[in-house]
């Protein structure tokens, strides 16, 4: 989206809860960015999140007043922290910190922002930040799962280089990625608008023992720039990935899951859906049991393992049945007669569509990990082969078929 064109911020009033933590200063640009799109941006600062950023700086950027105390003699005379909560379209805590988080979880209401989220009757998204081992210990799991019960809505954190010199999730999710959260809430249609799309990505992770499993070789990388894209045509999508290096993206609610019996449970949890993408490379079979202990070698060699066939995802998706979404698209990773192949597994699987692909090793290099992609389209009434572009172009192409086959 280009700064000319409306954007769907443009009019809309936004309560900024600015959390105590390093990644404070990211929401100065936010501020910026979105009273860039014609965002009114009303922020309380708490007290923790003061040692990271001033009421000064807040304020030139947001143009608003700077709140930051519950019992402020001017501001409480007229229900401050209900006026504030009230007279926003959305309440936006960024950075959510464990420990808010944990209050909200629980009901606390013991400052100013707290006490905001609890009066608050208008909806509420949080951008968490905090150390990795925080971000996955258990009661902050905890309470993640709790705030989502309550209808609390998630910016993803991203992964990497951690302030605290650690690596791994917790990370403010960047700037970018907080717009683009904004603006799909406040999207106000689209042509898929209404629409539940359910997309698989990534590998399947198939133990053996505690250290070695089975997987087929996949990035995740087309199936999460499918979801984007149905995301920005408007519809609700759930992506239920495999283990990936790639952020969750921002609007969209992301399942991860390791096992392909995992896979199809949270397939079956998210049914009902108008369309689903079986986009992921799903492990073909598995051990009959999996190992407690690592297996050692006998001789050199590991013992002959026992391998069971994994559930067929997209054929139970496809068959016929009161849950079975309108339009059901499969993938194909092939390495010869592609077409062929292509077409055999349209016919044997059920589904409506199969997007075929050859991942054969060409000048050494294969489409798996890479960023751009080949395709062919198969349907019933034939055959399309599409040029080779960027996997974000080939997903707005597919995106737009999918737009088209409901309109």
């Amino acid at each position: 989206m280009t700064l000319d064109s409306i954007s769907p911020l443009d009019g809309k009033r936004l309560l900024l809860i600015i959390g105590g933590g390093i990644a404070a200063y990211k929401c100065l640009d936010l501020i910026r960015r979105l009273r860039e799109r014609g965002m009114t941006v009303r922020v309380i600062l708490t007290r923790s999140g003061e040692q990271f950023v001033t009421p000064l700086s807040i304020s030139g950027l947001s143009g608003e007043k700077t709140y930051t105390d519950l019992f402020s003699l001017t501001d409480e005379v007229e229900m401050g922290h209900i006026r504030l909560s009230r007279e926003a379209d959305l309440v936006l805590v960024a950075p959510a910190t464990a420990d808010m988080m944990a209050k909200m979880a629980a009901g606390i209401a013991d400052n100013l922002a707290t006490t905001a989220l609890l009066a608050t009757d208008k909806p509420v998204m949080l951008a968490p930040s905090m150390n990795s081992q925080m971000w996955h210990h258990a009661a902050t799991q905890r309470n993640i799962a709790q705030l989502k019960q309550d209808g609390i809505l998630m910016i993803p954190p991203g992964s990497g280089q951690l302030a605290c010199g650690e690596v791994g999730a917790g990370r403010l999710a960047e700037v970018d990625d907080m717009v683009a959260a904004l603006e799909t809430f406040f999207r106000p249609s689209g042509p898929l608008a209404g629409k539940h799309v359910l997309i698989t990505a990534g590998p399947t992770y198939e133990a053996i023992d505690p250290v070695r499993y089975i997987a087929n070789r996949s990035s995740g990388k087309q199936g999460y720039a499918l979801a984007r894209a149905l995301r920005d045509l408007g519809a609700r999508v759930s992506l239920v990935s495999g283990p990936t290096n790639l952020p969750e993206p921002a609007g969209i609610e992301t399942i991860q899951i390791e096992s392909a019996r995992e896979m199809l449970a949270a397939c079956e949890k998210a049914l009902p859906a108008d369309v689903v993408l079986c986009v992921a490379a799903v492990a073909d079979w598995r051990t009959s049991q999996e190992m407690d202990q690592k297996i050692k070698k006998q001789n050199g060699a590991l013992p002959p393992l026992d391998l069971v066939e994994n559930p067929d995802i997209l054929k139970m998706l496809a068959t016929p049945g009161d849950n079975r979404p309108a339009l059901v698209i499969g993938f194909a990773a092939e390495t010869e007669t592609v077409a062929a192949h292509a077409q055999a597994k349209l016919d044997r699987k059920g589904c409506d569509w199969i997007v075929a692909n050859d991942v054969s090793l060409k000048n050494g290099q294969s489409v798996m990990g890479g960023d751009h992609n080949q395709v062919s389209l198969l349907t019933a009434t034939g055959t399309e082969d599409w040029d080779s572009a960027p996997k974000d172009q080939v997903a707005k192409r597919l995106a737009d078929k999918i737009e088209q086959y409901f309109t």
